[in-house]
């Protein structure tokens, strides 16, 4: 059984959001970390090809002392922009740029020298250089430590509408100027004292609040601890029932799918669910991973993309996807977030995690409570793809590798965090569900994700035609078991609980072309063409381009010139959930958001029919 595949590596690269880099069209000089510390800022034209042109910045330590970061900002003019960059971020501010080294490129040694580039659109030359708060010609140099980090806040006065926030005074050599307050991520408020009122809240509501500090230079030190605050009043949460309401949301999908944490609002999804698997964490050299930082917690959003309608700004403790989920959270406090690993790309790592149960645990709890964004994720989701079985690749860990695993994950996150895990819905005999001790791992976990689709699919370029997510089975189904009916039916014949079980629905179809039966069972000549990838494209697509012209097992089909197409709607999955519901299953999940049209119908079926 075929299962979704992750964005190709390095695709993430290619799109930063314009994060740029320039600098001016001659040496420059500037202040380093202190007094004794002076760089200059060198910057070239590489090449130009007439529609674009590649700028370099070469940056020197001139100074007797290492720099240990830098910052270059400076303006373009109205029509000049850049288009990718790399070995810096930056953030703009209309015609306004800040570069701010990576983790990785911040300290220059005395005499020693680093460069960055960009690609850029347009005629216009930089200006208005600064590099480190000071002047790039040297004359002006700012304090030589940025300040210390304010105390945690603490919270008083709260009501339906406003709490009181006061800290502890940060510490800098040159004296504080002011304190930025930053709520859920983004800052609020400017303001000279320790102190500080945030008005206009929403009643019933949860808000995070940190401040950071601003010495006499404009130099930003790091974030206080973060404090907690529950706005009195406020109505009940809508409940959806008991039933899990779970969708995917890729990281990857703010790229060229566009799709942001943002759209589960404006699609009236956020109010429809009750979970979200944030996909997908890597899982490598036996350890939980970061699977894309820019993506998960650097990106910065514009207002307009982002769920509080604020923009982040470069010096905010958390940015990115993370960040956005911790807004979407604060707006929809009974949504609960799970950071999910694995995936059919990176499930080779599951091997050697197996190996060592206790320390993969550990490394999982550390990542996923790591302090920047502990308050986002409410437990942990496993996609091993497959424990003792074959999937992208044969894992021979044995069959109880899987239970110890989750043993381990339940033991270290508790019975306060979810564990949960996407598994096989493979009911043949012999076949994958049998490969592992899926009984016993279920006494760990919430429940599962039983991946109830992508059964047939134009990987059988010749077909036969099939629906890929049948729910019982047909005459001239391709393989038996094969179906919804069959995979429940063996996870509870083994003993796992109805109820934790969860009916899987993909928000796409499978299709191959060359076909001229308009029934299931027909030949073809290959995958049909797709958006992103060959014999498979979103239900928002087909829904137009190749709307259903029957139904079979549960699951519409279409055919429409020689495509054939098998794909979920509205109908088809309200059928799915009245049967889930007669099963007694534990609610349903659904890859992955973007594949909904704008008005999020799929998703609105799936709550409906599971009311």
């Amino acid at each position: 059984m075929r299962f979704r595949h992750r964005a190709a590596a390095g695709f993430a690269a290619l799109l930063l959001p314009l994060a740029g880099l320039a600098g001016l069209a001659s040496p420059a000089q500037a202040a380093g970390d202190s007094l004794s510390a002076t760089a200059t800022a060198t910057y070239t034209k590489a090449s130009d090809w007439g529609t674009g042109f590649e700028g370099r910045w070469t940056v020197k330590n001139t100074g007797t002392t290492a720099l240990s970061s830098w910052t270059v900002e400076w303006d373009f003019p109205s029509g000049t922009s850049v288009t990718s960059a790399w070995d810096a971020d930056v953030t703009s501010a209309g015609t306004h740029w800040t570069a701010r080294n990576k983790s990785y490129n911040g300290t220059i040694a005395p005499g020693a020298s680093l460069s960055f580039g960009f690609n850029g659109a347009g005629p216009g030359s930089p200006a208005n250089c600064k590099l480190n708060g000071g002047s790039c010609d040297g004359t002006t140099v700012p304090g030589d430590a940025a300040p210390s980090a304010p105390g945690t806040p603490t919270a008083s006065g709260i009501t339906n509408t406003a709490a009181k926030l006061t800290w502890s005074a940060a510490t800098d050599d040159k004296g504080v100027k002011n304190y930025d307050v930053l709520r859920d991520g983004a800052k609020v408020a400017t303001v000279t004292t320790a102190s500080y009122t945030d008005t206009g809240l929403t009643a019933g509501t949860d808000y995070s609040y940190t401040v950071q500090a601003r010495d006499t230079a404009d130099q930003t030190g790091p974030a206080s601890g973060a404090v907690a605050v529950h706005t009195t009043g406020g109505t009940t949460p809508p409940t959806t029932g008991n039933k899990v309401r779970l969708g995917y949301f890729t990281e990857w999908g703010i790229y060229g799918r566009n799709y942001q944490v943002k759209n589960l609002v404006t699609s009236g999804s956020a109010a429809k669910i009750t979970h979200i698997n944030y996909a997908f964490g890597n899982v490598t050299n036996g350890q939980c991973a970061i699977g894309d930082s820019y993506a998960d917690y650097d990106k910065a959003f514009t207002a307009d993309q982002s769920v509080s309608g604020v923009a982040d700004t470069w010096d905010q403790p958390l940015r990115g996807n993370f960040n956005q989920l911790r807004q979407l959270k604060a707006k929809y406090p009974n949504i609960k977030v799970l950071w999910s690993f694995g995936g059919w790309t990176w499930s080779g790592g599951f091997a050697q995690a197996a190996a060592n149960p206790a320390a993969f645990a550990q490394s999982c709890h550390d990542l996923v409570e790591d302090p920047r964004w502990a308050d986002v994720f409410d437990g942990i989701d496993i996609d091993w793809e497959y424990p003792n079985a074959c999937g992208l690749s044969c894992d021979t860990s044995g069959a109880a590798a899987y239970r110890n695993l989750m043993a381990a994950l339940r033991a270290k996150f508790g019975t306060g965090n979810l564990v949960t895990a996407a598994t096989t819905a493979d009911g043949t005999t012999g076949g994958k569900i049998d490969a592992a001790d899926y009984a016993g791992a279920a006494a760990y976990v919430d429940w599962y994700n039983v991946m109830t689709y992508d059964f047939f699919g134009a990987w059988a370029a010749q077909g036969p035609t099939a629906p890929h997510s049948p729910l019982t089975s047909y005459s001239g189904i391709p393989t038996a078991g094969f179906t919804t009916a069959d995979a429940m039916a063996k996870f509870r014949a083994k003993g796992v609980p109805a109820s934790k079980l969860l009916i899987g629905i993909g928000f796409y179809g499978r299709g191959w072309t060359g076909v001229t039966q308009d029934a299931p069972g027909g030949t073809a000549t290959g995958p049909a063409a797709g958006t992103y990838e060959q014999g498979i494209e979103d239900y928002k697509v087909l829904k137009t381009s190749c709307p259903a012209t029957g139904t079979i097992a549960g699951t519409a089909y279409a055919k429409c010139g020689t495509d054939w197409w098998s794909y979920d709607t509205p109908a088809t999955i309200a059928t799915k959930m009245t049967w889930a519901r007669n099963q007694g299953l534990g609610g349903a999940f659904f890859w992955e958001f973007s594949g909904d049209t704008a008005g999020g119908e799929l998703v609105s079926a799936i709550n409906s029919g599971l009311s």
